[in-house]
Order: C-alpha cells, then structure tokens, then sequence
C-alpha cells in the first residue's frame, strides 16, 4: 500500500516524545518545497524522556531506518515512507512518524 514520502520538516519523535531530525536529508529530491530523505539517513534524537543509565538504558541518541520504499530511489538509496520503520540506540525502541506531507506517495 502507498504511503507518504518522508521529508526533512516532518515530525518524527521517539517513543519516549524526543524529536528526531534526519543528519542528512536527500537534497535531490525534493517534496513541498523540502528534501527528502533515504533509509541510509541516520535520525538524531533530542529530548527523550527515558531516564539515562542505571535507571534505565536511555535516553534515545539516534536512529536507524530498517524499513523503506521498495520502487522509489535516489542516488540508488531507497527513500523513507510514512511506514518506514526505524530502531533507536542505544534503547531499542522505534519511532513515530506523526506529521508528514501529505502530496506524494510511494511504495
């Protein structure tokens, strides 16, 4: 099933509410104006809530997309979909993709 390509201004937040922001968007494509953004694109995360060491295995650093579109690319990468999965370290959780474009879709 479709889903909406992922861009750099889409809120994105960790299971404990930190924000996360691509490092490297995809400056070749482009969506609403912004770029978009490949599964090879590590997410920083800022903000989470989940307490540090000894108390838990917190907060939420960055995290890696394991999931992608499998018919769109670019520079050969594929790009990140509204579903696109992605893991967290050094927690192990994922995250929520909450607002994205909502123009052009992919799968």
């Amino acid at each position: 099933m479709p889903g909406f390509l992922l861009h750099q201004g889409a809120l994105v937040l960790c299971f404990h509410a930190g924000q996360a922001q691509p490092m490297v968007p995809n400056p070749r494509v482009k969506v609403s104006g912004q770029a978009t953004v490949t599964q090879a694109g590590i997410y920083s995360v800022t903000g989470c809530t989940l307490p540090p060491p000894l108390a838990s295995n917190g907060p939420c650093v960055t995290a890696q997309w394991i999931t992608a579109a499998t018919r769109i690319r670019s520079g050969g990468m594929p790009l990140l979909l509204q579903d696109s999965q992605a893991i967290c370290a050094p927690t192990g959780t994922g995250l929520n993709i909450v607002v994205t474009q909502l123009r052009v879709r992919g799968t």
